[in-house]
């Protein structure tokens, strides 16, 4: 962290605690409502049964939703929420790659991710690909946002928010376990306990999960994960003759140990056994940590409230990989292009497959440690003010951050021959691969002001990043390798929404949407920009509720990154951005929901969530990006399904409940181009072109039964019908989406 990073965070931390100081000299006494207040500041869609009129597609999923299905994997959460475009990976949800919208889902890293409101991701302006994600089980709400409220939540807005809300300490004696065990040796462990004593509160709350996994490494070894994740929380209460406030102190702590892998299969080995791991995985291996410490101060008045907050957050991984096989001589292979075209190297396949010992040194196996660690730490205020200018009343909200994050890559690979089915090592020195640092500093601000006129309700807003980056290339000789750079941009937006009745309205909004480029970038890779527009309607009747907007997203530059989870085939481009000029995305979003009463003993609820979404490019144009390569107007963007289709029906009683959702997913495209040869007369290899994966759909059903006092039993069938699909073919192959897996569970409320 440099000494200027340094002298400014700390200098906002000690502003912030001399504030907080200075404000405890109100009167203590007791409060009932300041706590709720401050609830709803760390949220971003209202709870309620009552017709939203803020402008946006809103989404909220509540505790008693995310209750029903006890999901641990993100993805199927988010299955019913309308514009969410999602390419699975290991099953599990471990790494999600979540997208809004159209944009793309690789590591999430175009949507704004929180958790309580604030940045969550390892280091969200230097390195935004989110291989940190908070595990679900302790959400009590999933907030998702689009349109021109994202324009609050920077620095990515061409997408939009995704906000996890974890328990709050409660107002009296509450606790809770839940235990499960389930299909592939899976265990959960999730206990929480908190109470309210006079004015101060407290929380502690720990999850453990793990399983054996569903893959089958060739010769045996684990393909499972286990995951811990501890919060802790303490506030304490102040109603003072002039303000009300609430100060909380939150500490987490979360570790993952995962046999995962990005290996695939080639797709006659998948026909035969999806769940099969080549023996060229059988040391991929994953493990991180990651540590929070965030304090908040909310401060409440008669007409206005401010909530501050400090946090910090640490992140460390080590994932040892397979990478690719040994260039030498001249000759090499690439494993993508291995188990697209395997008929054509049926040599360096059996070598994946351990069928057959090395002998060049280009057959040797590479495997990698991307050692990273990361930081993000800042301090942001948030007011809300009702006031009245010129005869109108003005809802204003406005904001201010300081921010600063910082990755360190510590890249190596080491090399090893294939012996009798195992990797062992030639005995090589291990070979630094990269050795960078990312840091950045950010200031933004927000202000929306909404004004009433009649039944219609207007916002009108504006965004402002100013972003410092800095890149320092640290590989031995290299040292002069750096790169400091500024942007600084102002986001327009304006929304409307018009009350047609107490149930019913319209709502319209346009905003410009923003990513930064990462701080090693060169000026000539340019932001990422777009004007985002949307229009539709929303009907809440408190039984009935409805919600359908068409949205049409104007790209003037779109801007990939060429991480190693996109492709393999970065070569000397990992982490690389690229340039893709002009691209429009449009679609709509649709979802609704009704509780049928089928007589005074059962309820039949029923909800439908449907996204069509539809994206060319403007320009032709060649491209090294590996999901690209030779582009004709016209065409598609890649891992966008163009229709996707969820439906929940359930049937419920007064002490028993069973649900099913079904999940539909729209064919994929792995690669929008096509190989080209360049001017120069290099070659650009694009592996998978024209290639996509199949539609398939996925039904889950969970039940549970009440033991009244005695607490709750509850069954979880994932994929009850058992039909596997390839989800996805990168960076290595084929990978499944996860078998059926039945679960059984207790849960004790105390």
């Amino acid at each position: 962290m440099s000494t200027f990073s340094l002298k400014k965070s700390s200098l906002a931390v000690l502003t912030a605690l001399s504030a907080l100081t200075v404000s405890l000299n109100a009167v203590a006494e007791d409060d009932d409502n300041t706590k709720s207040e401050y609830v709803e500041r760390i949220s971003i869609i209202g709870h309620g049964d009552k017709l939203r009129t803020e402008a946006g597609s809103a989404t909220l999923i509540s505790e008693v939703e995310l209750e029903k299905f006890k999901f641990d994997d993100i993805n199927r959460v988010l299955a019913n929420v309308p514009g969410v475009n999602i390419r699975e990976e290991d099953g599990f949800g471990l790494r999600p790659n979540i997208g809004f919208r159209g944009a793309t889902p690789e590591r999430s890293r175009k949507i704004t991710i929180m958790e309580d409101g604030v940045l969550i991701g390892p280091a969200p302006y230097s390195a935004p690909p989110a291989y940190y994600f908070p595990l679900v089980n302790k959400a009590t709400a999933v907030e998702v946002f689009k349109g021109p409220a994202a324009i609050k939540y920077g620095p990515n807005t061409v997408a939009g928010a995704l906000n996890l809300v974890t328990r709050q300490v409660p107002d009296a004696s509450e606790g809770q376990v839940d235990l499960a065990v389930g299909s592939d040796s899976y265990k959960k462990a999730h206990a929480f306990y908190g109470n309210t004593i006079g004015d101060f509160g407290f929380l502690v709350e720990g999850i453990h999960l793990e399983s054996d996994g569903f893959k089958e490494l060739d010769g045996g070894g684990d393909t499972g994960f286990e995951k811990n994740d501890i919060l802790v929380k303490f506030n304490y209460q102040l109603e003072g003759k002039r303000f009300n406030q609430l100060f909380e102190l939150k500490w987490s702590y979360a570790d993952e140990n995962s046999d995962e892998s990005y290996l695939g299969l080639t797709d006659e080995d998948f026909a035969a056994n999806p769940n099969r791991r080549y023996i060229a995985s059988q040391l991929d291996n994953f493990e991180s940590n990651h540590r929070q410490v965030q304090f908040s101060h909310f401060l409440e008045g008669d007409n206005f409230d401010v909530t501050t907050r400090v946090y910090r957050n640490d992140y460390q991984r080590d994932w040892f990989k397979l990478n690719n096989f040994n260039s030498f001589g001249g000759v090499s292979a690439d494993v993508q292009e291995v188990l697209a075209n395997p008929e054509d190297n049926q040599r360096f396949l059996s070598l994946l497959r351990g069928e057959v010992d090395t002998v060049q040194a280009f057959e040797k196996i590479l495997v990698g440690n991307n050692g990273r660690k990361y930081y993000s730490q800042g301090i942001q205020s948030e007011l809300h003010l009702t006031t009245k200018l010129f005869g109108l009343e003005h809802k204003l909200n406005a904001g201010i951050r300081f921010h600063n994050d910082q990755i360190e890559r510590n890249h190596t690979e080491d090399s090893f021959d294939v012996r009798s089915g195992n990797l062992v090592s030639d005995g090589a020195a291990q070979v630094a691969t990269t050795t960078n640092l990312e840091e950045t500093d950010a200031w933004s601000v927000f202000i929306q002001d909404t004004l009433h006129f009649g039944d219609l309700a207007t916002t009108f807003g504006v965004r402002g990043e100013f972003i410092d980056g800095h890149f320092q290339n640290r590989a031995p000789g290299r040292e002069g390798d750096f790169l400091n750079k500024k942007t600084r941009i102002w986001l327009p937006s304006f929304s409307a929404f018009y009350t047609l009745s107490e149930n019913a309205g319209l709502l319209f909004g346009v905003h410009e949407g923003f990513i930064p480029t990462s701080p090693q970038e060169p000026p000539g890779v340019e932001i990422e920009n777009s004007v985002n527009y949307e229009f539709g309607g929303r009907y809440n009747d408190g039984t009935s509720k409805l919600e359908a907007v068409v949205f049409f997203n104007d790209i003037s530059n779109l801007k990939e990154s060429c991480s190693f989870s996109a492709s393999s085939s970065c070569g000397g481009n990992l982490d690389a951005e690229f340039n893709g000029g002009e691209v429009d995305i449009y679609g709509l979003e649709f979802s609704a929901s009704h509780t049928f009463e089928l007589n005074s003993n059962f309820d039949l609820p029923v909800s439908l969530v449907y996204t069509y979404t539809d994206s060319e490019f403007k320009t032709s144009f060649d491209s090294d990006f590996p999901q690209w390569g030779r582009i004709e107007a016209g065409d598609e963007l890649p891992y966008l399904p163009e229709n996707q289709l969820t439906l929940n029906i359930g049937l419920a009683a007064d002490n028993w409940e069973v649900s099913l959702i079904a999940r539909y997913i729209d064919e994929l495209l792995e690669a929008s181009g096509d190989s080209f040869t360049g001017a120069d007369g290099r070659f650009v290899s694009i592996p998978l072109s024209g290639v996509t994966t199949e539609a398939y759909t996925v039904v889950d059903l969970s039940a549970s039964y009440s033991l009244q006092d005695y607490g709750q039993v509850y069954l979880k069938v994932d994929n009850i019908f058992d039909e596997q699909e390839i989800v996805s073919r990168r960076p290595y192959g084929a990978r499944p989406s996860k078998p059926q897996q039945v679960f059984v569970g207790y849960k004790y409320s105390f």
